[in-house]
Formats: structure tokens, C-alpha cells, sequence
């Protein structure tokens, strides 16, 4: 498996060494945390080694979401309009909002027939899109997700899409990705985040202080042999993470 580098050298540092190809990257926060940013400047950066970006939308109109990412320095919408990423709109689906932009992707959706139709939204943007590019996921948000599905319901979802995934692997033949789960802590319970860790092979985890702009970053899970658990400090400064 390849190792990845994150583009952030503190943060590869932390975790062992990069992102091994076809891993999960778990980053929870707290409800005034901006270590959500850390997935997408890690998002930022791969793209710009050539990678392409797979944003997986379940809490935001697209225009908000675009907000949102640029107090991260990220282009959102010319990002997609240069062709380097493409949303996977859930939101929209669930609230039938149309759009004309040919990188967003959406359709008539529910509970019964979410994975299908979500596999159905893939894959038409791994032909059009992607190619033989190297997918870069990043869901915004994991508890969105588990709102709009339940947390015991998307839980089995997740379940048969690792297993979608694997059988990929294994008869495939093209560059595997990364993906990235963003997720709010207090926005769900306690078992919903243990069974998103064990499916995670990285853990990074925020916590906001009651002073400053300085929060508490404890990097708690990698595969790497270099790897040591270690708690950082974070702060996003002027649209750039520093980790110290």
C-alpha cells in the first residue's frame, strides 16, 4: 500500500508517516472546534498533487457549504468548475433542490434506497469525472448523515459499503482513495462514534478551549509502526492549520 503525505508535515509526522491508500481518516470536534478544517486543507492539498476531490454533502445548501470551506482558504465552486472535484449532494436529494452545475450530483432520494442510489451517484462521477484520477473523499458531515438516516440505520449502510468497497479492491484495478469523516461530537451518541473508529484506520480529535483561538488536538489511532498517540496544539490562522 502506498503511503500518502497529507501536504501538513506536522501532521504527517504525528500519524507515522502519511495516510496509507485506501484508509479512513476520523476528525471529531466539537460544536465551536474548527478541526473540521484539518480535513479540508488535507483535501486542498492532495488536490493539488493531482488528486480529485469527492465531497460527500449531507448538512448544507451548496452555497453555505462554499462559505463554510473558504474561512479554510478552499475555492470550493472553482475548485469544481476547474474539473479537480465534484459534491455528492445529499442534502439536495433530501430537499429536492435543482442545480444546473454539472459537478454536483443528486438525485430522488430516501432512507430505503440511500446506498443504491448513492452507489448509482459514485459512479456516474468516477466515469465522468474522476477517471483515473485518485478519489479524495471528504463527508461533510458523518452526523449529518446519521440525522437524516438514523444512527443505527446508517451504521448498516456503512457496513455494506466497506464491503462494497473491499470487493472493488480487490477486483479493480485503479488508484484507491482516501477518505475523510467529519464528525461533531455532540451532535450524536457515544456508540455511534465507536463504530466509526473501529472502521477508522486515523483518529484525530479537537477540543476547543474556553480561551483563545489555541485547541487541543490529540492524534489517537494510526496503522504506522512510527506511530506514538500525542496530544498537539492546533489553531487555524488566517486560512492555514498550524499544529505545534
Amino acid at each position: 500500500m502506498e503511503i500518502l503525505k497529507t501536504g501538513i508535515e506536522k501532521l504527517d509526522e504525528a500519524i507515522g508517516g502519511g495516510l496509507v491508500e485506501d484508509s479512513i481518516l476520523l476528525i471529531i470536534y466539537d460544536t465551536y472546534s474548527m478541526g473540521w478544517s484539518l480535513g479540508v486543507k488535507i483535501l486542498q492539498n492532495r488536490v493539488k498533487q493531482g488528486d480529485f476531490g469527492v465531497i460527500v454533502n449531507s448538512v448544507l445548501p451548496v452555497s453555505s457549504l462554499s462559505m463554510e470551506f473558504k474561512i479554510a482558504s478552499f475555492e470550493l465552486e472553482k475548485m469544481a468548475r476547474e474539473g479537480n472535484l465534484g459534491i455528492i449532494d445529499i442534502f439536495a436529494s433530501f430537499n429536492r433542490i435543482q442545480y444546473d452545475d454539472p459537478f454536483i450530483y443528486y438525485t430522488d432520494m430516501d432512507t430505503s434506497t440511500f446506498l443504491p442510489k448513492f452507489a448509482t451517484m459514485y459512479r456516474k462521477m468516477l466515469s465522468e469525472m474522476i477517471r483515473d484520477k485518485r478519489p479524495i473523499g471528504i463527508t461533510v458531515t458523518m452526523d449529518g448523515l446519521a440525522f437524516l438516516l438514523g444512527e443505527e440505520q446508517y451504521i448498516k449502510i456503512l457496513q455494506r459499503n466497506l464491503a462494497i468497497k473491499e470487493t472493488a479492491r480487490i477486483k479493480e484495478s485503479r488508484k484507491r482513495p482516501l477518505n475523510i469523516f467529519l464528525l461533531n461530537r455532540d451532535r450524536v451518541s457515544k456508540k455511534f462514534i465507536s463504530w466509526l473508529a473501529l472502521y477508522s484506520q486515523y483518529i484525530v480529535e479537537f477540543y476547543s478551549l474556553e480561551e483563545g483561538n489555541e485547541e487541543k488536538m490529540i492524534v489517537r489511532k494510526s496503522p504506522l509502526p512510527e506511530f506514538e498517540p500525542k496530544t498537539y496544539r492546533f489553531k487555524l490562522k488566517k486560512g492555514q492549520v498550524e499544529i505545534f
